[in-house]
């Protein structure tokens, strides 16, 4: 009788900590008092995993990984020292030189599959690693224990002439199951390949989706894209289709059981190449932040994913305050259709980021969205996407920054905030050095971040909201080669090194013993 007693109160308790409250009841009938349960607590994540594409098929492309962890609670003096953070290649990568609709690649096995590529062995200094020509393959890594909490991979890759002349650069992405690609194409000038990664033991069905001006693209492919265990494909956009070549495109890759990274690759016959990440979920107030002040051309593409059009208000947040550009001031995207404008050269010599909100109060419907932006001119052009990104939150990290062509653009939508920069140890030597900035309601603040003291090497950059916000973040890392004003601007998003966790307590106070 006491054990059957003592199972049920326990299990009331138990109760009341999922849902938060509940009121135990005692074998005599008596009420006990009701209790609250405890608050839900943050804590490190323990594991970590990242994806890294292909970087290119070209054989004079020169790749940069980038790793890194920031020294926290869970990983500073006095923490843990387990834990590894390693970056291998896939077992295979499909050759996209030959890609079609139902078999997107030949698979070619990566060299030295169980071999890390790339490893990181303490939080707060980055680790890098090097891969020349255009058989280095697609990467799939994991973190563990103290390197796992924001643990970040950038790929920055240098390509100084052919078709996909560029400076690319992505961070690495987790694996997830549905994406969103606004601002791809299947113009002939463009080549465009969606890069799926399959970091699992299990083969994966991949479905992709295109969607242009006049709605869902016909496609050849109708049983899907089959991603094999630990593997790599990447898959040619125009490929897919039998529709007409159409400039601006949205991608929706999503699986059918499984998970894959996804990125798309573009290259431009006159503008060069770089990575398009995805954009945000689908919302109606959009942030697409970092704008270089010498933008020559942005293009902004947007697409309604559900049953109602959309009615978009642009906005340009600039360092002195919220404006609205004179090349449009608004967009409307039918529902399931791509929508473009072109803002021309929007930013006027100022670093900027665009808004988007919906153009009538009360009427927010989703939308995902993306800019392409142009620096150069004739044939010194050079070409880099910026998509809608959600806040920094906490704490977010841009991994391979360098002493000179680093710009962090800081935009607050909403209330002013605060923020503090840390500027990491170098990848060969260096001081960590921290600065804090205020950013003023509806501007975009455009700095050369702090660099550290006596650096050698790359270091990385930490952005952490102090108060105010939301903030929302993106680093841009220039290079120019030869009058090209190359470059590649990458958004932070939040790095999630915490999740939240539902405090037990058990109770045992109410609790009687039965005769």
């Amino acid at each position: 009788m006491n054990r059957t007693t003592l199972s049920l109160a326990a299990a009331v308790t138990a109760l009341a900590a999922v849902t938060g409250l509940a009121a135990l009841t005692s074998p005599d009938g008596g009420t006990g008092t009701p209790t609250a349960a405890p608050a839900p607590v943050r804590l490190p994540v323990e594991r970590s995993s990242l994806l890294c594409p292909a970087p290119s098929n070209s054989e004079v492309a020169e790749t940069v990984y980038t790793s890194f962890t920031p020294a926290g609670k869970a990983s500073g003096a006095g923490a843990a020292s387990a834990g590894r953070a390693e970056l291998k290649p896939s077992a295979a990568t499909a050759d996209e030189t030959t890609a079609t609709p139902r078999k997107a690649g030949t698979a070619k096995k990566a060299p030295a599959a169980d071999k890390p590529a790339l490893s990181l062995t303490q939080p707060g200094r980055p680790a890098t690693a090097e891969a020349d020509g255009g058989d280095a393959p697609a990467l799939i890594g994991s973190a563990s224990g103290r390197l796992a909490p924001g643990w970040t991979t950038q790929q920055t890759t240098k390509v100084p002439a052919g078709g996909g002349r560029g400076l690319l650069g992505v961070s690495c992405t987790a694996p997830d199951t549905d994406f969103w690609f606004p601002g791809a194409s299947t113009a002939k000038q463009r080549a465009d390949y969606v890069h799926l990664t399959n970091p699992d033991d299990t083969a994966t069905v991949v479905d992709i989706e295109l969607h242009g001006p006049e709605g869902t693209l016909k496609s050849q492919l109708t049983e899907g894209i089959t991603v094999p265990a630990r593997s790599s494909v990447p898959v040619l956009l125009s490929t897919l289709t039998t529709d007409p070549a159409a400039e601006d495109v949205t991608v929706h890759v999503t699986t059918r059981s499984g998970r894959v990274g996804a990125v798309v690759r573009s290259a431009d016959e006159t503008l060069g190449s770089d990575w398009l990440p995805a954009s945000v979920d689908p919302a109606g107030t959009l942030v697409l932040p970092g704008i270089p002040a010498d933008a020559t051309s942005v293009r902004l593409v947007a697409y309604a994913p559900g049953e109602d059009d959309a009615d978009l208000k642009i906005q340009l947040a600039s360092p002195t305050g919220t404006i609205t550009p004179a090349a449009a001031e608004s967009l409307h995207v039918k529902s399931g259709m791509t929508a473009a404008v072109d803002l021309k050269d929007v930013t006027r010599g100022e670093a900027a980021s665009l808004l988007l909100s919906p153009a009538q109060k009360g009427r927010a419907t989703p939308v995902v969205a993306a800019l392409r932006v142009v620096r150069g001119k004739g044939d010194d052009q050079e070409v880099a996407f910026i998509p809608a990104t959600g806040p920094v939150g906490e704490r977010a990290t841009a991994a391979d920054n360098r002493a000179e062509g680093t710009t962090l653009s800081l935009t607050a939508p909403g209330a002013t905030a605060e923020v503090r920069v840390t500027a990491s140890a170098g990848t060969e030597g260096g001081t960590p050095a921290t600065k804090t900035y205020t950013v003023r309601s509806g501007t975009t603040l455009a700095v050369t971040p702090p660099v550290p003291a006596g650096l050698k090497g790359s270091y990385a950059l930490t952005v952490e909201t102090l108060s105010g916000g939301p903030v929302h973040a993106a680093r841009t890392l220039a290079e120019p080669d030869d009058g090209v004003p190359m470059f590649t601007v990458q958004t932070l998003g939040d790095d999630r090194g915490t999740v939240e966790v539902p405090a037990a307590r058990q109770d045992l106070s109410v609790l009687t013993h039965g005769s």
